[in-house]
């Protein structure tokens, strides 16, 4: 009869400890914890817009141009020349000029400066003299932004707010004029016949760039019946 054998104690402690170590190379070593997920970052900023500022200057008959002439409601005594920052149609400050009656100043660096600190974009900001003949049209297919120019109401006999320095055209190419047969101005503007249209400066009603004009009391031709001239602002 066969006798089991049975190992020493120590011989069986020394099977344990060689199986556990023939365990651990199979196993190998324990993966690292997962690292921690990056921090956040923090959201883009806009850059800081510099300050709105405005400068009032007089203006000479030379420097109007042909904005101005004699027998003209007003003479260049009464006008100043506004220098503000508006923002572009970039994003970008910009610094432009515009021409209006010396009773008016507070009012227009007001409301652009309201303008400014909403963001609403200007594209340009030239005295009307700057184009040739002080031509209107030309000035508004440039979208150009301006006030004073000594021109009479077509077919009026009036002067108009524009010739005392009493009325501002923003954005005039995409705020167009448009008469009760439906003719517009400037002859550029067809796209902007749309006034669903949501460009940048493009003016509706109740737009806080309009009301920067009509809480401070100036009548917006967006508002009349015919023409509807959305360019146009003015203070009587």
């Amino acid at each position: 009869m066969r006798t089991r054998h049975h190992p020493h104690p120590a011989h069986r402690a020394c099977l344990a400890v060689a199986l556990l170590a023939v365990l651990a190379q199979c196993s190998g070593p324990a993966p690292p914890p997962p690292a921690p997920p990056p921090p956040a970052s923090p959201p883009p900023t806009a850059p800081a817009r510099a300050p709105f500022t405005a400068e009032v200057l007089p203006v000479t008959a030379a420097e109007l141009g042909p904005s101005w002439r004699p027998g003209c409601p007003v003479g260049p005594a009464e006008l100043r020349r506004v220098r503000l920052a508006h923002v572009g149609m970039d994003g970008a400050t910009h610094v432009g000029e515009l021409d209006v009656h010396q009773d008016r100043v507070r009012q227009v660096v007001d409301v652009f400066g309201q303008l400014y600190a909403i963001g609403y974009p200007v594209e340009r900001m030239r005295p009307a003299g700057s184009y040739p003949g002080a031509e209107d049209e030309l000035s508004m297919r440039d979208n150009n932004t301006s006030a004073f120019s000594c021109r009479d109401i077509p077919g009026s006999g009036r002067w108009s707010q524009h010739a005392l320095g009493r009325a501002v055209d923003v954005n005039p190419l995409i705020n167009p004029y448009v008469d009760d047969t439906g003719a517009f101005q400037p002859a550029n503007a067809a796209p902007y016949l749309d006034r669903a249209r949501r460009d940048p400066g493009l003016l509706h009603d109740g737009d806080p760039a309009v009301r920067a004009f009509t809480d401070r009391g100036w009548a917006w031709g967006g508002h009349w019946t015919t023409p509807l001239d959305y360019q146009h602002f003015e203070m009587p």
